[in-house]
């Protein structure tokens, strides 16, 4: 094996490899121990394999580590990880702790720290990258940074301090909000808390959206109002009424008080539904313009950053006002017919006249088939006016039948069961997976 040091935050996303060259996942953290005179031992890697498990890795396995790459093996136990007393994951835990210099000069954070293999092919922590404090007002001006040994600093701990969760951040700054989500699962419940609130809003919002509600419900609780307030405003219209649907009825009252008023408008639209239609599922942000909007226009509208893809599949044409709800459903432009057709065409004339649209209170069974019959991402609904009030995407529905516990499942159904699923969606049977969870509000 490789004897180079290695830092840890660098080694976060490395794909691990089997001998034969076959990718066996992610790292997504380093596992240490505490010994009472040497620096913590290294006991191994936590990997993230397809499926989205996290597993253990012994350092023992690992054959070599570097250029981007670890090599291991092959022998991988695939039973999920879950911590024990005593052990400490690096990234999550270490990463952005304060130490003080056993010299006496003072305090610095936790900011890397370094592995190498020792003579007897045991890895150990042989060096922190640390930052003091900085010395000038200037906010250009960073601290000095330093090297240290594990027996020159010791751990500041302080009662009620919370430790800093900035590095750990700027470590996962580059994965996407289901995976973030799944990583913060995966962390000490305190230690979650501490991160979520360090997140900015925009980032919470999008990672909670991914989690399971229970979760959600606990980490929106760990925020003040006014913060909670905040992130429910970035939130996806309906996500955010799934979540305060969660709520004490009190609770959520106060949200939705202190939410931006268009936004709480919305939110409470939403909540006047059952969970189970399809006014339920819909989100209320769809992309609505008017049918002299031409190709171009429309085009410009779904290349946004911040669109869903399945958003983004359809424009909606109506007569005005053009935000829900709207005036008079004309019809839908797929994203693909578009393609088709010169930037100055109206996208009134190319309406797809085989769509029909759903009211409100059509059931998520009905709106499921019509997905699937018709290979469609969204479907329109509409008001008993025929007005636009928002669309049902694959990915609502998706959420919708899915059990609640989809995110840490395992992948590992049986086709029996999977075969009766598809039954039921014939038929129309389909059950509540939510049949514990309560109406969202009143009706």
């Amino acid at each position: 094996m490789s004897a180079t040091r290695v830092f840890v935050a660098r080694l976060a996303g490395c794909i691990v490899f089997d001998p034969a060259g076959d990718r066996v996942g992610k790292v997504r953290d380093v596992l240490v121990v505490y010994r009472k005179n040497d620096p913590p031992s290294v006991v191994g890697l936590i990997v993230e394999i397809p499926g989205k498990r996290r597993v253990f890795v012994s350092i023992n396995r690992v054959t070599s580590i570097g250029s981007g790459q670890i090599i291991t093996t092959g022998l991988i136990n695939v039973r999920r990880y879950e911590q024990r007393g005593g052990e400490v994951r690096v990234i999550a835990e270490l990463l952005g702790r304060k130490v003080l210099f056993t010299d006496g000069s003072g305090e610095a954070t936790i900011e890397d720290v370094a592995i190498k293999e020792g003579t007897e092919a045991d890895w150990a922590i042989s060096q922190l990258f640390v930052r003091r404090p900085k010395t000038s007002a200037s906010p250009f001006v960073k601290g000095v940074t330093n090297f240290a040994t594990w027996a020159e600093v010791r751990e500041k701990k302080t009662e009620g301090q919370a430790q800093s969760a900035e590095h750990l951040i700027a470590t996962y700054s580059d994965l996407k909000p289901a995976d973030l989500a799944n990583t913060l699962l995966d962390l000490p419940r305190e230690r979650m808390f501490e991160v979520a609130g360090e997140l900015p809003d925009d980032r919470l919002a999008d990672v909670l959206e991914e989690m399971p509600e229970s979760d959600q419900v606990g980490i929106l609780t760990s925020l003040g109002d006014a913060r909670a307030a905040d992130v429910l405003d970035q939130m996806q219209p309906d996500d955010a009424a799934d979540l305060i649907a969660q709520l004490p009825e009190e609770r959520g009252e106060q949200l939705l008080d202190l939410m931006e008023p268009e936004e709480a408008e919305d939110v409470r639209f939403l909540l006047s539904y059952a969970p189970d239609t399809a006014g339920g599922l819909m989100t209320t942000e769809p992309i609505i313009v008017s049918a002299d909007a031409t190709v171009a226009e429309g085009l410009a509208r779904i290349r946004r950053h911040d669109l869903a893809p399945a958003l983004g599949a359809a424009i909606c044409v109506t007569l005005p006002p053009y935000e829900a709800p709207t005036g008079r459903f004309l019809g839908m432009v797929h994203f693909q017919r578009m393609l088709r057709y010169p930037p100055h065409e109206r996208l009134g004339t190319l309406l797809d006249a085989g769509l029909d649209p759903v009211t409100a209170d059509t059931s998520a069974a009905e709106v499921s088939r019509i997905l699937a019959s018709y290979d469609l991402v969204s479907v329109p609904v509409v008001d008993e006016n025929y007005r636009l009030v928002g669309v049902v995407t694959i990915d609502d529905v998706l959420d919708y039948l899915l059990p609640d516990d989809w995110r840490s499942h395992d992948g590992n159904d049986d086709v029996r069961r999977r075969a009766t699923a598809r039954s039921e969606l014939r038929t129309g049977s389909i059950p509540l997976p939510g049949a514990q969870r309560t109406t969202r509000g009143p009706q």
